[in-house]
């Protein structure tokens, strides 16, 4: 099956040199291009796309608008968003994470990382292996959340393995790490993450990661359980 991708830039370069590397890859090619956020939307409407390669700052809409409602319309919830940002400490990237995008790249990145990221979001995994993704998502939780917040109710719904394994995946470990330090198969643990984003509506262990911090599952600068 053929990776369908959005490039989403108002910088006509960039879209081309991505452009280059993803329809040179087998399995993947471009089936959009949109020079603004609003444009973005629409092609996602209609071209078909599995990934959006979505840059933040655009006219007319910007990535954060554009990633909210692409996340929030029911008719693309197999459309998965990747952030391109110019800056690693860019804290509107965690805004996009919060409208839904399922992780983030530096303009910067390396062919085969870009290539990696795509399929690893198109199998709707989450690109939380970088570590200024988490220091992003737990510093503007931690800034966002106030003692008075309302905890999410959903979570009276998560056993007590799926809230061990919840804070594992927002301390950004993967389903192997996680397989192996509570002595489990990666396929339970794969079933119990896959109930536990059912259970609280989430898209990905992106939400999942912003879930457990604005709910004090865990606090930044926490030590692995």
């Amino acid at each position: 099956m053929t990776i369908r991708v959005l490039l989403a830039d108002d910088q006509a370069l960039i879209r081309a040199g991505f452009k280059m590397i993803i329809d040179a890859e087998p399995g993947m090619e471009v089936a959009g291009e949109a020079g603004d956020g609003r444009e973005a939307v629409t092609l996602a409407h209609t071209n078909r796309v599995d990934v959006v390669l979505m840059d933040i700052r655009m006219p007319h809409m910007d990535g954060i608008e554009a990633t909210r409602l692409i996340c929030d319309d029911q008719n693309l919830a197999g459309v998965r968003v990747l952030v391109l940002t110019t800056f690693d400490n860019d804290d509107n990237v965690v805004l996009c994470l919060q409208a839904g995008a399922s992780g983030f790249l530096g303009k910067n990145v390396a062919p085969a990382d870009l290539v990696n990221a795509i399929r690893v979001v198109a199998a709707g995994e989450a690109l939380l292996s970088p570590k200024a993704t988490r220091g992003l998502v737990s510093r503007f939780v931690e800034q966002a959340r106030t003692p008075s917040a309302p905890r999410m109710p959903e979570l009276d719904l998560v056993t007590d393995r799926e809230s061990e394994i919840l804070v594992l995946v927002a301390h950004g470990l993967s389903n192997d790490d996680i397989a192996r330090r509570l002595h489990l198969s990666p396929l339970t643990v794969k079933t119990h993450v896959n109930r536990t984003m059912i259970k609280l509506n989430a898209r990905d262990r992106a939400q999942l990661v912003v879930i457990a911090y604005r709910n004090a599952l865990l606090h930044p600068g926490d030590a692995l359980p």
